[in-house]
């Protein structure tokens, strides 16, 4: 029997319940790895734990990542149901669109804080675990947002860029432990959230792609993946840009 790429690993994934973050558990899941997934949705992480399998491949804990303490937890939970961790993929995020002459502090604050502090908090907690245990492999999800800005995101895409600045200098900081931090900008995707666009707003954005259509969640798992596992056992500090070739 063929072994999976991340057979024996254990994943926390946070923002893991929906959308991409559980496009990427699934992957992980489908690759031999046990995952953990954060939320903040009680009820969508335990729908999403019977999705993936139950209890002998996945487990959830109730996650703010925009606070150290729930984030170690989430960690905890990991060491302690499966007795390692080795792949951590900094997923979850808000959206509180609006041009700056209207966005508030508190919505330019949120953001910030669940994208970039909440990767800082993932991100930190991890590398050190991961240090201390033989490495380990990081992922962060930034954005194109964060490579070209778009009107009514300047919140959004201030996060997503500096989620690559932190990707880097923190791969840097680690790369003599073994840990690798690397990052994956995605395009537009197909998801709950992309789909509740206008049509006018979808339709223009699908045409800047030069491949003509939208990614689906499982492509970015797959990079996802691809950077969790040891094909990528070179990189670090890198950002995969999945776009469909737009934005280039």
């Amino acid at each position: 029997m063929t072994q999976g790429l991340l057979s024996g690993k254990t994943a926390v994934i946070t923002g893991g319940a929906q959308g991409i973050g559980l496009a990427i558990a699934e992957r992980f899941v489908a690759e031999g790895a046990r995952v953990v997934l954060g939320d903040v949705n009680e009820a969508t992480l335990a729908d999403a734990v019977t999705a993936l399998g139950g209890s002998a491949s996945a487990a959830s804990a109730v996650c703010d990542v925009t606070a150290a303490g729930p984030v170690q937890n989430l960690l905890d939970t990991a060491v302690r149901t499966f007795g390692s961790l080795d792949v951590w993929v900094n997923n979850a995020g808000i959206t509180r669109d609006a041009t700056m002459r209207r966005m508030t502090e508190e919505q330019f604050d949120q953001v910030i804080s669940v994208h970039l502090k909440g990767t800082w908090n993932g991100t930190r907690a991890a590398a050190g675990h991961m240090r201390d245990h033989g490495g380990g492999a990081i992922v962060n999800l930034s954005s194109i947002s964060g490579k070209v800005g778009f009107v009514g995101q300047t919140n959004y895409s201030a996060a997503k860029a500096g989620i690559v600045g932190l990707t880097k200098a923190a791969a840097k900081e680690v790369a003599h432990a073994g840990v690798r931090v690397n990052a994956i900008a995605p395009g537009l995707i197909r998801t709950a959230m992309t789909e509740a666009m206008p049509e006018r707003i979808w339709d223009a954005k699908l045409a800047e792609i030069p491949m003509g259509r939208a990614g689906e969640p499982a492509e970015v798992a797959s990079v996802a993946a691809f950077l969790a596992s040891d094909l990528s056992s070179y990189m670090t500090g890198t950002l995969l840009e999945v776009t469909g070739g737009r934005h280039l």
